[in-house]
């Protein structure tokens, strides 16, 4: 029962991703046009405070941030795909057989083995989407000036440590 409630909080995981990553690019190419006619609004020349201001990089910040969003969106909806076929697959295996799986069709021996291989897929696809776009948060900031894509970056590092490194979780016994 766990493991099902444990995919089924990636998929809702992956959708949101997959959302907001695709509603986030979409705000974006709605704003490209009157962001670009309204930016000599903040400054008059290159500042430290809110960024270059030359139209080629302002393209370069838009395009960056807008090819990473697209990127998490496809990665995303991968996964959402790999991780509702291994749902499937999760319950067909207490219907098939263990010798009735064919090596053409899988690529591997058992109907098992398939099952991990899709859900292993759909795990790392979901994860690239979530990486992705977490990379496109700083991308996103730079339109605002160089400080705020250091300080995301620095709170970006963090984040990913503590994701990728969580604390041993000291147990004490009751006697």
């Amino acid at each position: 029962m766990l493991a099902v409630q444990s995919l089924r909080n990636k998929k809702m995981v992956t959708i949101l991703t997959a959302s907001v990553s695709i509603l986030i690019l979409l705000s974006l190419a709605a704003v490209t046009n009157n962001a670009f006619k309204g930016s000599h609004l903040f400054t008059t020349a290159d500042d430290i405070v809110f960024g270059s201001k030359n139209p080629t990089i302002f393209v370069l910040k838009y395009a960056s941030t807008s090819v990473l969003l697209a990127v998490s969106f496809f990665f995303s909806s991968l996964a959402v795909s790999y991780l509702m076929d291994a749902n499937f697959l999760i319950n067909a295996i207490a219907k098939k057989h263990e010798g009735d799986c064919d090596y053409e069709l899988t690529g591997t021996g058992s109907f098992r083995e398939y099952t991990r291989l899709v859900l292993e897929r759909g795990f790392f696809m979901a994860m690239i989407g979530n990486r992705v776009m977490c990379v496109s948060v700083p991308l996103l900031l730079w339109m605002f000036g160089p400080l705020p894509v250091f300080v995301s970056s620095l709170g970006l590092v963090w984040v990913l440590y503590q994701i990728d490194f969580p604390a041993v979780a000291t147990i004490s016994v009751c006697k």
